[in-house]
């Protein structure tokens, strides 16, 4: 591109080292070359008789700056005698106090927004401090232009509430860290570089995009960056150079470009975590797939009973009952009565708890949200399926605790497969069916790799006249699909992510078709379940195998 990039460099919290400071961008300077700016965030200004004494030099003319720097206001009351007005002004030469907060526009057509000082505690707000009337009367002008993007950079002294999230978590406390109100203001002006301080601690987040995949257009990324203070005792980092091209003059293509760590916005989060499954619009009665009951008693009668977390042995004749469902793909779902109240459906569904009949031999493993079952008719001797115990529909619904158990459940399966030298391919159909299913299906190592795979399921979603997508990396399926959403989801041993967002049919057995294909397990016969059926007591002797096999890896059964 023949667009000038902008040379920025950021500081944190300078505190009166001035010389310091301005040694370092020399020195820095002196090797790489001018750079354009200097942006200060936190407090510039020190307390102490030294510090005075170093301002005045460059205040009076004696010292100048090496660089145009541009600072923001006090962030405490001691320091806001330096700053003789509410507006911006030049303190000394070459040293810009930018103002409370506003938008400045350099001539290269860079846009920076600043905002100085900490979310006020209490009404009227002190001179350091903003409140977020404040900070809704700078924004709302801004953001209420169609043709608002956002902004290449935002300084605050403050970091935003929760900009960890989605990401590691920074070297300081983060019970009470950081600005709500800022938090806000970052969601609404995407900035592509956001710069805080304060806290006397370097933290450089992963870029987080500004879009919801799938659902919105493309946008680009934003980076958020803490800087330490000047010349701290520790040497963490306080000055971060970095070159931009103005968003204005920038390829709308280049700009939205998403570099391959980039997380969820951390300001976006779901408020609560569902707790209760909802109900979806779907229809019960002609949409849903046919099923056919089966309920199993847990008592210690029977051999192979499933294991599960904290679960003691009960006396003979006292079992727990289980109900079993089995649906089209041959899966049999156990629910257990528990003490504490689970997700329940609001009409009959024959994936919970509800039946007089009892069979329970397909179950491997309990654990507190969640068990593992033989699929019935699976496509390989170790096909399980992975359920949650309460009333969910999908995985898109599931409460933390419940993703977490999952996943737990995913690790182990995963660990579990290796050892066998397969790898584990998980799919889940939200369509035409009541209660979760995630299915899991190792595939031989040495028969395909996992592009192979992935290609497989890619080239037959095509030739069903439908695209699977591709899911970044560290995006959450509750992003894309809200509860309700039918879809067809694949997930990878790689962590790679295939999803389809059903619109009119689908066929049932599609995920079945791929693996069992040519291309993968080549057993195109048992794409069907009902062509893989077994006797009862087959079933139970790879059960029991199954089980057996497990339980090295089943941290339920360890509980």
């Amino acid at each position: 591109m023949g667009e000038q990039p902008v040379r920025v460099l950021a500081c944190g919290d300078v505190k009166g080292r001035l010389n310091a400071l301005f040694n370092r961008v020399q020195t820095i300077q002196k090797k790489t070359g001018q750079f354009d700016l200097l942006l200060c965030v936190g407090e510039f200004f020190g307390t102490t008789p030294e510090a005075e004494a170093e301002w005045q030099q460059y205040k009076t003319g004696a010292k100048k700056a090496p660089i145009d720097t541009y600072i923001l206001g006090a962030a405490s009351q001691e320091t806001v005698k330096n700053f003789p007005s509410a507006d911006g002004c030049e303190l000394a030469e070459k040293i810009t106090y930018l103002g409370r907060r506003g938008m400045f526009t350099g001539v290269s057509g860079l846009q920076i927004a600043y905002v100085s000082g900490q979310e006020a505690l209490q009404e009227p707000a002190p001179a350091h401090c903003f409140t977020s009337k404040d900070l809704s009367t700078f924004v709302a002008p801004l953001t209420s232009s169609s043709k608002f993007r956002g902004v290449d950079i935002l300084l605050t002294s403050q970091w935003p509430r929760g900009v960890w999230h989605y990401a590691k978590n920074p070297d300081v406390n983060t019970e009470s860290l950081g600005s709500s109100c800022i938090a806000n203001l970052g969601d609404k002006l995407k900035p592509r570089y956001h710069f805080a301080a304060l806290e006397d601690s370097h933290y450089e987040r992963l870029p987080y995009r500004n879009h919801v995949v799938l659902q919105e257009n493309a946008q680009h990324v934003s980076r958020f960056i803490a800087l330490a203070c000047v010349n701290n005792p520790s040497k963490k980092k306080y000055l971060y150079a970095f070159n931009i091209i103005p968003m204005k003059t920038m390829d709308p293509s280049e700009l939205v470009k998403q570099p391959q760590d980039v997380t969820e916005n951390p300001y976006r989060r779901s408020t609560k975590d569902k707790t209760n499954a909802q109900n979806t619009g779907f229809s019960t009665s002609v949409d849903e797939e046919p099923a056919h009951q089966f309920f199993f008693d847990l008592s210690r009668q029977q051999g192979g009973a499933p294991r599960g977390r904290g679960r003691k042995r009960h006396p003979e004749g006292g079992g727990r009952e289980w109900g079993q469902q089995r649906d089209r793909d041959g899966h049999h779902q156990g629910l257990p009565k528990q003490p504490r109240r689970q997700p329940q459906p609001s009409g009959p569904c024959w994936f919970c708890l509800a039946s007089p009949q009892v069979e329970k031999h397909l179950v491997i493993s309990i654990g507190t949200h969640c068990y593992l079952a033989l699929a019935k008719g699976g496509l390989t001797p170790h096909h399980v399926l992975i359920l949650p115990i309460g009333h969910y529909q999908s995985v898109v619904e599931l409460s933390s605790e419940v993703v977490q158990e999952m996943e737990n459940y995913k690790a182990a399966l995963k660990s579990f497969y290796k050892s066998k030298g397969e790898r584990c391919v998980l799919f889940e159909r939200n369509y035409r069916s009541q209660h979760l299913q995630l299915q899991v299906v190792p595939v031989p190592m040495d028969r395909c790799t996992t592009e192979d795979i992935k290609e497989a399921f890619m080239v037959q979603a095509q030739e069903q006249q439908f695209e699977l997508m591709e899911i970044p990396e560290h995006t959450d399926l509750k992003q894309i699909a809200p509860p309700g959403t039918p879809y067809f989801y694949v997930e990878l041993d790689s962590g790679e992510k295939l999803y389809y967002r059903i619109q009119k049919s689908f066929p049932l057995q599609f995920g079945r078709e791929v693996l069992a294909s040519e291309a993968l397990l080549n057993i195109p016969t048992r794409a069907d379940w009902k062509e893989c059926k077994q006797s009862k007591e087959e079933e139970e002797e790879s059960c029991k195998q199954m089980r057996d096999d497990f339980q090295p890896y089943d941290f339920a059964w360890d509980n």
